[in-house]
């Protein structure tokens, strides 16, 4: 049952109209039923209340004469001439104390002077075979009241109308009903026929004239897709898709001079944002190359101070190290962000065929060395993996990735490094990135932990120059939690395979 019920609120979801088009006509046409049925209704109403009026006129007219006719049997001038009289159809009856006495339907024969009525005791019935619940119904009409209709058993739907008699009787009179039913069925009938004939032509019409109306908005969707399919996120961007024909004096053409306004902000918004990231960009350019110089001397001042043969108290010895450790350091800081800006321009990279096997093999060694107390494993294919790239970026990717995870990690844990086609993904068992530094741990200066000192943590642009790299060779950089707990992070290269390569050993 849930599963029939579920089907079935699909079923009717997909039969709802989704489009303003298809709302319009439909609304339309939904409309113009409901006013035909009202319309049919009125008609048909009115029509009926007409040929009843007319039947209850005519027996207005015939009086009682015919039902009179049948207590003599047939016989006389009166009851013949009644009967020719009559139109064939005709209904007759007598009732005494509530007793049908005597019955009869003129046929229309020419032998109506004596077949069509007769003599009929209280029980019997020789012309018209009435039941007992047709002779209930005769007994309850009202004499001299309004016509009453009423269904006869083997006779049909009949109008009939009781009147008081000269000798205590009650005379009945009545005419079928059936031709003002088959005009009305005619009628009904003609009606569904025309009114189906002008929804048709109403839908047909209501489209075309929906969608010429709907055209102004049609173009904004256009362009709004044109703009969606855009670029946004970063480099220049030129908005200069605008909707044409926005008339200001209909609702859509309002709705398309907001949109092109806001197009126009956006542009100009866009344009600011890449002005400033050029500036970003140069200004750490700069600042880098500014920086190399005053950095190596003072690098060389302290490595001659350090090698002085003079005797040089520890104090100033100590501090002299310090001083050649941080100016590393620095240096490093200036060769990512240089590194970084000259990615951010576009800048191509080296495209030569590079064995990723080699890299993985190699990096891991050193991440032995660095972090003896992680457990690092390696998983390769069979086959060497070559790709076509730049082989020092490729192994600054493999190298920050490693070392981004001892970093971050406690003694003990596993590190596991796999190389795929155009895959590398290094995956670790331990606490896990917050939930909140997630999304943004391939920002440049973002830092897993914002208390540690910068002499034992990273800079923050680790995994910056990862993204950057992957970016470069046309790949991507996700990240994602490990079931269990632990991290993993997938670089794919969109560059294609190189495998002409000579096999590396395993």
């Amino acid at each position: 049952m849930k599963g029939s019920s579920v089907k079935g609120r699909l079923v009717d979801s997909r039969l709802v109209p989704r489009t303003i088009r298809s709302r319009l006509v439909a609304g339309l046409l939904a409309l113009l039923a409901v006013t035909f049925a009202g319309v049919g209704l009125a008609v048909t109403t009115a029509l009926d209340h007409y040929l009843v009026n007319q039947l209850d006129q005519r027996l207005a007219d015939a009086g009682g004469r015919y039902a009179a006719s049948l207590e003599h049997g047939g016989a006389g001038p009166g009851p013949r001439g009644d009967t020719r009289a009559q139109s064939p159809g005709t209904f007759g009856a007598r009732l005494v104390n509530g007793q049908v006495t005597n019955a009869g339907v003129v046929d229309g024969d020419a032998d109506d002077d004596g077949v069509a009525e007769g003599t009929l005791p209280a029980d019997t019935d020789d012309t018209v075979a009435l039941t007992q619940r047709d002779r209930q119904n005769l007994a309850r009409l009202p004499v001299g009241g309004t016509p009453g209709s009423v269904r006869l058993s083997g006779l049909g739907p009949y109008r009939l109308r009781a009147v008081a008699g000269r000798d205590g009787d009650v005379l009945i009179t009545g005419l079928p009903l059936h031709q003002v039913h088959e005009t009305e069925n005619r009628v009904v009938a003609l009606e569904l026929v025309s009114f189906a004939i002008a929804l048709g032509i109403t839908g047909v019409a209501g489209t075309l004239w929906v969608r010429l109306s709907l055209r102004p908005m049609n173009r904004i969707a256009d362009t709004a897709e044109r703009i969606g399919a855009l670029p946004l996120a970063a480099g220049e961007v030129v908005l200069d898709d605008r909707v044409p024909g926005a008339d200001p004096r209909t609702e859509t053409g309002r709705v398309a001079l907001a949109f092109n306004r806001m197009l126009g902000h956006v542009e100009h918004s866009l344009a600011q944002r890449h002005a400033s990231e050029n500036r970003l960009r140069a200004f750490a350019a700069d600042a880098g190359h500014e920086l190399r110089t005053p950095l190596a001397t003072i690098r060389g001042h302290a490595e001659l101070a350090l090698g002085h043969p003079g005797g040089t108290p520890a104090e100033v010895t100590h501090s002299l190290r310090r001083i050649d450790a941080e100016s590393v350091r620095m240096g490093a800081i200036v060769e990512d962000l240089l590194l970084l800006a000259r990615l951010d321009a576009g800048r191509p990279l080296a495209r030569e065929e590079v064995d990723l096997t080699r890299i993985a093999l190699d990096c891991t060694q050193d991440a032995r060395v660095a972090a003896p107390g992680h457990h690092w494993r390696l998983e390769l294919p069979p086959e060497p993996v070559v790709v076509t790239g730049d082989e020092h970026r490729l192994r600054q990717v493999v190298t920050n990735l490693l070392s981004n995870a001892h970093r971050h990690t406690p003694d003990g844990t596993t590190v596991v490094l796999r190389v795929e086609a155009r895959r590398v993904m290094v995956s670790d068992d331990g606490p896990g990135i917050p939930p909140e530094l997630a999304p943004h741990v391939f920002e440049r200066f973002v830092r897993g932990d914002s208390s540690r000192s910068r002499t034992s943590g990273g800079t923050g642009l680790g995994l910056a120059i990862v993204e950057a790299v992957a970016t470069a060779h046309g790949g991507t950089v996700t990240l994602s939690p490990r079931p269990g707990g632990g991290t993993v992070v997938t670089v794919t290269l969109g560059c294609p395979d190189a495998r002409a390569a000579a096999p590396s050993s395993p």
